[in-house]
């Protein structure tokens, strides 16, 4: 099942149901209002909405319209809760390595996380609004689930059955402000500005044989300025899966429906698959030439994630956003 979130001009949009091929929606407000309202119950409104992504598959919606993925807010505009992790420990290495910091040995197997700012997420066709080019501006290109109400304590045996959807990232990180940030000892905040979500969420049976052991099998294609810029797959190289983050997550408290987790950047140790953010190749050119060339996200730079299943279908619709100056 493919579900999206309309702008309506109210804060927490629409919900609509999606065809397969992103080319038809119809709107569910007799089933959910919203998305959240929808993760709320889900036990017994997910088969509703199961019917009719059904009956528009097939043709049988007479209510449908075009899909516009540019009318779209991210699938849950705002969420009780978004904790990014970090699960491809390669690039947190190279990162660390970028602002001088050494790599602890207990990131191999203790996953890194934080709390990010949930209250208004960006459009995944909207700007990213920044007051700085000094900033260091830069997109970081992930996975991301959401789920419903997981106990705490859950261990990463359970956590399978706690994925209900299935969404793109751009986690958009200000690069000059995280290391004098992180020395305080408290944390991103000011680094970490608002993040954007992929056009649609699914369910993870919409990914058939490309959804195992907790990872999405897939190249996650990231452009910018319209050129190939990475293609890593999402399921190489992730020390940690989706459902050994739930895990850490929950450890000490339970998560609400509508909790958001993300895979942190996407990175292989193929390098010929490119990078998912500017840190990491700026990092890659400094080991090579001992300098970074390639520059942060200026004014007017654009940015696009998206991901195919293995027949050429987008899965998720695109991220595709503008950077622009505040005013």
């Amino acid at each position: 099942m493919k579900l999206a979130t309309l702008n309506n001009g109210r804060r927490d949009g629409a919900l609509v149901v999606v065809s397969r091929d992103l080319s038809r929606a119809v709107a569910v407000a007799d089933i959910a209002p919203t998305l959240q309202g929808a993760l709320d119950d889900w036990a017994e409104l997910a088969p509703r909405l199961t019917a009719v992504y059904q009956a528009l598959n097939d043709g049988a919606c007479p209510d449908a319209f075009p899909f516009d993925e540019g009318a779209c807010l991210s699938p849950l505009p705002r969420a009780y809760q978004w904790l990014d992790g970090s699960a491809y420990v390669n690039h947190v290495e190279l990162v660390r390595k970028a602002r001088g910091a050494e790599m602890p040995e207990s990131f191999w197997h203790d996953p890194l996380m934080y709390q990010g700012g949930s209250d208004s997420f960006l459009a995944p066709h909207g700007p990213i609004v920044m007051g700085s080019e000094e900033w260091g501006i830069d997109f970081e290109s992930e996975l991301a689930i959401i789920t419903d109400d997981v106990p705490m304590g859950t261990d990463s045996g359970e956590a399978e059955g706690h994925v209900k959807l299935l969404m793109l990232v751009n986690d958009v990180s200000l690069r000059n402000l995280i290391p004098g940030e992180l020395a305080k000892g408290f944390g991103f905040f000011q680094s970490k500005p608002s993040s954007a979500f992929s056009p649609v969420a699914i369910t993870p049976d919409e990914l058939g044989e490309a959804w195992q052991d907790g990872k999405v099998h897939l190249p996650l294609v990231t452009r910018l300025n319209g050129t190939l810029f990475g293609e890593p797959d999402a399921g190489v190289d992730m020390t940690f899966n989706f459902f050994e983050l739930m895990a850490h997550a929950a450890r000490t408290r339970p998560l609400a429906a509508g909790t958001i987790i993300g895979s942190g950047t996407v990175s292989n140790y193929d390098r010929s698959r490119g990078s998912s953010c500017l840190a990491e190749r700026r990092m890659l050119e400094i080991i090579e030439s001992g300098q970074a060339t390639t520059p942060f996200l200026r004014f007017g730079d654009t940015v696009s994630i998206a991901m195919q299943d293995r027949n050429g279908l987008a899965l998720f619709g695109t991220i595709s956003q503008r950077v622009t100056q505040a005013e």
